[in-house]
């Protein structure tokens, strides 16, 4: 009987502490929430350049240089007008300049001819005859004659001197004019050209932005500032 009473009383302790050894899932928890997972935050960049997108132009393949030159030799201003560029101050100056040439080309021909005839005049040594050809200079020119020969007694040198002065200056003339109509040929030809070429588009823009200027590029009237780099600003065009 007491046998059976400390078998029985030795099996409920080992239930008894059996029951008592639950697991500790508190601390496998905290085992596991303690566990951060290490994320990579730093970017990398890629070492390539930026890809930056291409202006975009637009010719204006309609516009003809040839055209332009030839209406430009054909008419002074012509190929400015066709252009389109500035024309209303080019013609204009183009005009004046071709208007000033033209008025000395007559008038250096027309002194060239008086001085040219009191020259022919003064040879004979006084006032040639009716018999003479130069009669005929001489009653064209006689207001001339008394003007020069008897009032101031310019001699037949300093005559024919004038004469010959006239006759340059009138030749000078002449080529100003054939130069300033090639050079406007040839300025109506470029303008078309670069019409042509490039664009004419309206994307045009600019940037202000503040910047520091030191060293060689510090300009003379900021010499009075202590620091070697003084304030200015940046202006960037993008044509």
């Amino acid at each position: 009987m007491l046998k059976r009473f400390l078998t029985t009383v030795l099996f409920l302790s080992f239930a008894f502490f059996a029951m008592g050894q639950t697991p500790d899932t508190v601390a496998a928890k905290a085992k596991t929430d303690t566990v951060v997972k290490k994320i990579d935050t730093v970017r990398r960049s890629s070492f390539a350049p930026k890809i930056k997108k291409e202006k975009e132009y637009h010719p204006d393949s309609t516009h003809s240089p040839k055209l332009a030159v030839k209406r430009s030799l054909f008419i002074p201003g012509w190929g400015q007008y066709y252009n389109k560029e500035l024309w209303y101050l080019k013609v204009p100056a183009i005009y004046i300049g071709l208007g000033f040439l033209g008025n000395a080309i007559i008038v250096n021909q027309k002194q060239y001819k008086i001085f040219t005839a009191l020259a022919k005049i003064t040879r004979t040594g006084g006032i040639p005859e009716k018999s003479n050809p130069l009669y005929s200079s001489y009653l064209k020119y006689k207001k001339e004659y008394d003007l020069y020969v008897v009032q101031y007694n310019v001699s037949n040198t300093d005559l024919e001197s004038a004469a010959n002065g006239y006759q340059r200056n009138f030749q000078i003339s002449i080529l100003g004019v054939i130069a300033v109509w090639g050079v406007q040929a040839v300025e109506a030809y470029i303008t078309a050209k670069f019409i042509n070429a490039y664009t004419v588009d309206n994307n045009l823009s600019f940037k202000v932005s503040p910047t520091l200027m030191g060293g060689q590029q510090q300009p003379m009237y900021a010499s009075n500032f202590n620091s070697a780099f003084i304030p200015g600003i940046k202006i960037t065009f993008t044509l």
